[in-house]
């Protein structure tokens, strides 16, 4: 997104900090099991979601200047046939801002991608499309914002939601175009998509937050909505706030998480990721407040209403780009991206709510470049898996693992 070289300065800044802690122990990657996924040729920007007893996988492939968007579902020990979902040569792909995919439990499926609207570098729509599994029918290309302004639009978060709709949040940048002096700012939104494809409830959650950090979503047991994001003050504090909404009260106003007071002249592109189990959340992100990159996590009790201190996880010297998964009320699994002497490593750890860490588990070896992603993990079942893209030259594939949960 829009970076300015003071911020891309920061950030490798950032990256060769180190604040290595001694109380947890890495162990070898002998636990985790390679597993075999179908994408094939040029391949990237993975993205997992696990919905009942299946695992849903999408991922762009590239031909020429051609982005093809595809998922597969996982289940019963094997893989569906690839869905094309769409293909277009008009698209904005990006490392950090890539394609969405979840499912309701009675086999709808929603998608995301952007699609260029002008011939301006940041100036895409978010397009959506929609298999209904009742009809067995696939609405495609159809846009989510009803703005109109050749803007940014991204950053997208889906999660199933009541009556077989979806919920989705992302980024928005109408307010950044048109304006006096140089534009408004980014905003945050909204909105219901129901099966029918008609999208509704588009509200605007948070008038000022970072241009280009990962959004995340969770429900609660009763239909409640807690969405994160990297929020963005006057005096240029980037910290993870959250909004929530409940069917008495609305959506609340913007809540920081951790206070850690990051002051940052550009976006780290760096989001945070959120989970719920019940009336328990995880969240977990990246700061680098005080020029020390860490990876941290917070639970909540009480859909999200509350949380307590934040809990440091990683080993030191991370580069963030982090997931999170919970598997119980009291526990979660966190992914995230660490430097060890000139080795870049996927890692991965699970984490009670008191505080009390598991092991920290090497994933993968990576490449600390743009073009490895974001590393995702899902869990399902008795399993957690994890999708990263594996970067050879020009050329660029998928990988999944997939590990016993009780081995963390």
């Amino acid at each position: 997104m829009r970076i300015s070289i003071l911020c891309l300065v920061l950030l490798l800044l950032v990256s060769c900090k180190s604040d290595t802690k001694n109380n947890i122990q890495e162990v070898l990657t002998s636990k985790l099991q390679d597993f075999e996924n179908p994408s094939v040729g040029n391949s990237s920007l993975p993205r997992l979601f696990s919905s009942k007893n299946k695992l849903f996988f999408s991922w762009v492939e590239k031909k020429d200047t051609v982005s093809i968007l595809n998922y597969s579902i996982f289940e019963n020990e094997k893989w569906s046939s690839t869905e094309v979902v769409i293909s277009g040569s008009d698209w904005f792909t990006n490392w950090a801002d890539f394609p969405a995919i979840a499912s309701t439990p009675n086999g709808n499926v929603l998608t995301s991608f952007l699609q260029k609207s002008a011939n301006g570098t940041y100036t895409y729509d978010v397009k959506l499309n929609l298999y209904n599994a009742e009809k067995g029918t696939l609405k495609k290309n159809f846009i989510l914002h009803n703005d109109g302004t050749k803007s940014e639009h991204g950053f997208v978060s889906i999660k199933p939601y009541t009556g077989n709709s979806f919920l989705v949040v992302w980024l928005d940048g109408r307010e950044t175009v048109g304006k006096e002096h140089g534009g408004g700012q980014m905003t945050l939104r909204g909105a219901i998509v129901f099966e029918d494809g008609t999208i509704e409830y588009d509200t605007l959650l948070d008038d000022r937050i970072c241009d280009c950090c990962q959004t995340g979503v969770a429900i609660g047991p009763n239909d409640e909505i807690i969405a994160t994001y990297r929020d963005r003050s006057e005096d240029e504090i980037r910290d993870i706030s959250i909004v929530r909404w409940e069917q008495e009260k609305g959506w609340s106003k913007p809540q920081t998480i951790g206070n850690d007071t990051w002051k940052i002249p550009g976006c780290p592109v760096n989001g945070p990721s959120i989970d719920s189990f019940g009336n328990n959340v995880a969240v977990a992100w990246f700061t680098a407040a005080d020029d020390a990159p860490k990876v941290q996590i917070a639970f909540s009790q009480d859909i999200g209403l509350t949380f307590g201190l934040p809990i440091r996880i990683d080993g030191g010297n991370t580069l963030g780009r982090v997931d999170v998964a919970m598997v119980s009320d009291t526990s979660a699994i966190v992914s995230w991206m660490e430097n060890k002497g000139d080795e870049t490593l996927i890692q991965m750890m699970k984490i009670e709510n008191n505080g009390s860490m598991g092991s920290t588990i090497t994933v993968s070896k990576t490449s600390a470049e743009r073009a490895s992603g974001f590393p995702q993990l899902e869990v399902l079942g008795d399993k957690v898996f994890v999708a990263w893209t594996d970067v050879q030259g020009e050329i660029s594939s998928i990988k999944t693992s997939e590990l016993a949960l009780d081995s963390l």
